[in-house]
């Protein structure tokens, strides 16, 4: 590079010459700033498709693998409904048969026990007049026998001449005692009929009603059997449905296959695309060191630009921040090993994390009196602020470190003390040992909106051990 400004014999080139560059230089390492910026977008974005992409292309194997169950699944389905519906079918035929033969015999049943009850009836009037008559009978034969008798006291009274009508009154009162024993045998015997007649017909009641019942029953069946025939009506309808569902569920089958091959290749694409942007990145962070580095190589070589009074400020501010912290370690304020600590820990519900160090409570004490008076020495100037090898910014502007609230996208706007900046510019500004370094970048301000920055900075020296180095950000114009 120093060659680059060299004229011809060695001599180094007149500020005029240099001066001039070293501003188009600086207007250079904005506008690469700006395309490292939007590149580094693009590859967040291409970073965000990427995972979509995967995400999407993981949900349709699923779907895809959710369809090929489904057409297993709908397949045994339509086997299952067929081999169903034949079953169904039989059963609906066998059961109709069944209940129609049931039906038929159980009528017959109905009607032979309803003829019994009537025969039973008619029975029992005969019955009832045979008991009348034999009632009949018995008064006719008592009569007759108290008549006998009349006359075989009137024979006996006429003597001789009454003897031959003493034999015949004597005949028919044994006639009329034979009548009234066997008018007597046949009330008894119908008294028995009657009560078998009455549990004969009170059996054939019960069973006409038993018969109705049943062809009550016969009829549900014959309802069941046509809600079953319904059945089978139906499962035709569900085969014929799912048959028709095949042909949709095969069809989305082979596009989600499709959609899978097509997401495959927009992955790939993505993937080539953020090799890309990755290189593109690299390339221009490379130009931007190099921009960077001519900065450096211009300043260095006494040209004023529009950056020497910040790296002025910053290079003297450093070197006073390195004698604060010489003199704090020489009078026992602190040590080296506290001064140097890496052991960052977590404060408990910090959102952005906060950490702490040995060091902490220490820099807040002597920094603010340093660092606080650099923001009034230019406009432009954003911040001021010293950072460790690790770019853990343990102090910041009084501005950026107010306590920590609930709300973390307020916090980290307001609340920017205590933690690590570990991104380009941060890491570099704290590990740079040169006698200062000039950066470039985009600055994040929230709702899509970004800054062009600028980022001085200078190397922090205790007792020649490299602590970090201070940090000056002013914008750009």
């Amino acid at each position: 590079m120093t060659q680059i400004m060299e004229v011809r014999g060695g001599e180094r080139a007149p500020e005029h010459v240099l001066a001039p560059i070293g501003e188009r230089v600086g207007r250079l390492g904005v506008a690469i700033a700006d395309i490292v910026g939007l590149i580094s977008d693009l590859t967040e974005d291409g970073k965000a498709q990427s995972q979509a992409t995967r995400g999407a292309i993981e949900a349709a194997r699923e779907m895809s693998a959710a369809n090929a169950t489904l057409d297993k699944v709908m397949n045994e389905t339509l086997a299952a409904a067929h081999d169903t519906r034949d079953v169904i079918g039989k059963s609906a035929d066998v059961l109709g048969d069944v209940v129609h033969s049931s039906a038929r015999t159980m009528s017959a049943l109905g009607q032979g026990a309803l003829k019994v009850r009537d025969t039973l009836v008619t029975v029992e009037e005969t019955t009832a007049r045979v008991n009348a008559a034999s009632a009949s009978i018995g008064q006719i034969a008592r009569e007759t026998k108290l008549l006998a008798l009349n006359a075989s006291v009137e024979a006996a009274r006429a003597g001789e001449a009454g003897a031959g009508f003493a034999i015949i009154a004597q005949a028919v009162k044994t006639l009329a005692d034979q009548i009234h024993g066997f008018s007597g045998e046949i009330t008894g015997q119908l008294a028995s009929m009657k009560t078998a007649l009455a549990e004969l017909g009170a059996q054939a009641q019960a069973n006409a009603d038993a018969a109705n019942e049943a062809a009550g029953h016969n009829a549900a069946a014959a309802e069941a059997t046509e809600s079953l025939a319904r059945v089978v009506g139906s499962a035709d309808a569900l085969v014929k449905g799912i048959e028709s569902m095949r042909g949709p569920v095969e069809s989305n089958v082979e596009g989600f296959a499709a959609v899978q091959a097509g997401l495959d290749g927009l992955s790939a694409s993505i993937v080539r695309s953020k090799n890309h942007l990755d290189a593109a990145e690299r390339r221009a962070e490379s130009i931007l060191t190099i921009s960077e580095e001519f900065i450096l190589f211009v300043a260095d070589s006494g040209v004023e630009t529009a950056d020497t009074p910040f790296i002025d400020e910053v290079r003297a501010q450093a070197d006073r921040i390195g004698s604060l912290f010489e003199a704090a370690v020489g009078a026992g304020e602190i040590s080296m090993s506290d001064l140097f600590d890496t052991d960052y820990r977590e404060i408990r519900g910090s959102n952005p994390k906060q950490v702490m160090t040995r060091f902490t409570e220490f820099t807040d004490r002597v920094l603010p009196a340093v660092q606080e008076p650099v923001l009034k020495l230019d406009p432009r100037v954003t911040f001021c602020a010293a950072v460790d090898r690790n770019g853990y910014l343990p102090t910041h502007n009084k501005i950026y470190s107010h306590p920590q609230g609930p709300d973390p996208v307020w916090n980290v706007s307001n609340c920017r003390n205590r933690r690590i900046f570990d991104d380009r510019t941060g890491l570099a500004a704290g590990r740079n040992t040169k006698p200062f370094l000039v950066q470039t970048y985009r600055r994040d301000m929230g709702g899509g909106q970004f800054a062009l920055m600028k980022d001085c900075s200078a190397p922090i020296m205790v007792n020649g051990k490299h602590w970090g180095g201070l940090r000056l950000a002013y914008k750009v114009e």
